[in-house]
């Protein structure tokens, strides 16, 4: 029987249609281009999320469903507890999918676009299947989704084509409703453009504040992201494919750290501070809330161990950009404005922290943007992207972000496996 508010079962099998090589695809996905240039009349759009809780006695059982399958005990649990405990129980990220909802249904009203909005959650209310059902109740048939995670990677991307496929068993509705994805959209002028604004505003901010501070030498920008298992690192992206030793997740960061850097150095050498402005800065790529077991390899280096070190580099000022989030959620909040900010603190360095896309007006235009890509089959040649590895794959590839330690299984919007 489909549960009610309740997350899904792990789907038993994703079928598929005859000739198909794509579970709940449209037809012009369903033998698996790269990007599908043939238009798609959707009805609807999924958009999916990870989910927080909203009260303290959501916390322990949010976190049982995140944690789900790893047999951690209530105790250990309760270690990563205290970051929601801190805010009341309450994540910020719910409010911030209700925010960035309407702000997506404004944009589409704007447009003249009549598509209706769909908010399902992997981990807490509102379920991927309450999301489904509540699109299928209200006669959509052919989704377009669009998942809050920028990046290639077993949890930002192929995690999420599993809840489809589990909310589609869940519901009755697999072999009844398709779903296709928007491509992952790391290298959208959308969702880089915020960051391009706050690293030049971060650097005119600190400039003001201290005439004196020799921007090229004296600050480090730490381009942020959520570290992940080197092993689910190396297996990101398409099998048949080379990104470097730590795969696609690892070099989408790289390069779109890299471009946010040209373009907001770009922006200042033309403003009215050109005449000061830096011809170059100290950047690099760092990691953040890992949770796995210390005999367990995850990307490095860590931001707090970094900070430490910068004073001997003489560097007297950080500016940290969250270029791996997509909103300020409780990793953010926790793991940045709290125990990064005091770890630069204690190194004695002034801090900036960056804002995340949020609903920033061209990072919601960017998403409608996505969506209408495929719903009328826009040429992968005449689309955005700022780097070389972009526009990424409409349809996942074959092996495309494997878990090690899971093994694959039932997914939709990509080729088996």
């Amino acid at each position: 029987m489909a549960s009610r508010g309740i997350k899904p079962a792990p789907a038993t099998s994703a079928p598929l249609e005859p000739g198909a090589l794509v579970s709940a695809a449209s037809v012009p996905a369903q033998l698996g281009p790269e990007h599908v240039e043939e238009p798609v009349a959707y009805d609807g759009i999924l958009l999916a999320s990870f989910g927080g809780p909203e009260s303290q006695d959501d916390v322990i059982p949010f976190l049982r469903n995140v944690t789900r399958g790893r047999g951690i005990p209530d105790e250990r649990l309760e270690e990563v507890a205290v970051h929601y405990r801190s805010h009341g129980g309450v994540s910020p990220i719910n409010e911030q999918n209700r925010e960035l909802k309407r702000a997506l249904e404004e944009e589409l009203e704007r447009r003249g676009i009549d598509l209706p909005v769909f908010w399902g959650n992997r981990n807490w209310e509102p379920y991927m299947n309450d999301a489904v059902r509540e699109a299928g109740e209200a006669g959509c048939r052919t989704l377009i989704a669009i998942a809050t995670s920028a990046y290639s990677s077993f949890s930002s991307c192929r995690q999420y084509r599993e809840d489809f496929a589990d909310a589609l068993e869940d519901t009755g509705l697999q072999g009844v409703m398709t779903i296709d994805k928007v491509r992952q959209f790391f290298d959208h002028p959308g969702f880089v453009r915020p960051f391009i604004d706050g690293v030049r505003d971060a650097l005119l901010e600190l400039r003001a504040e201290d005439p004196t501070l020799d921007l090229e030498n004296e600050v480090e920008v730490l381009f942020t992201t959520h570290s992940v298992p080197t092993a689910d690192a190396v297996r990101s992206g398409p099998d048949d494919r080379d990104y470097g030793d730590d795969g696609a997740y690892f070099a989408q960061h790289l390069a779109v750290s890299s471009v946010v850097v040209e373009l907001a150095l770009a922006e200042l050498g033309a403003g009215p501070e050109s005449a000061s402005a830096p011809a170059s800065v100290n950047w690099q790529l760092v990691f953040q809330s890992r949770s796995g077991p210390p005999s367990q390899p995850w990307l490095e280096p860590d931001i707090n161990d970094v900070i430490e070190g910068l004073p001997a580099l003489g560097r007297k000022a950080v500016v940290v950009v969250p270029v791996g989030f997509v909103s300020d959620h409780m990793e953010v909040l926790w793991d940045l404005d709290n125990e990064a900010k005091e770890s630069t603190a204690e190194a004695g360095l002034a801090f900036r922290r960056t804002a995340t896309p949020g609903v920033h007006r061209d990072y919601v235009a960017g998403l409608v943007d996505l969506v209408l890509e495929r719903r009328d089959g826009v040429p992968a040649t005449q689309r955005p992207a700022l780097t070389s590895l972009g526009p990424w794959f409409d349809v996942c590839r074959p092996g495309c972000c494997a878990n090690a330690r899971l093994g694959f299984k039932p997914a939709v919007a990509g080729l088996e496996p």
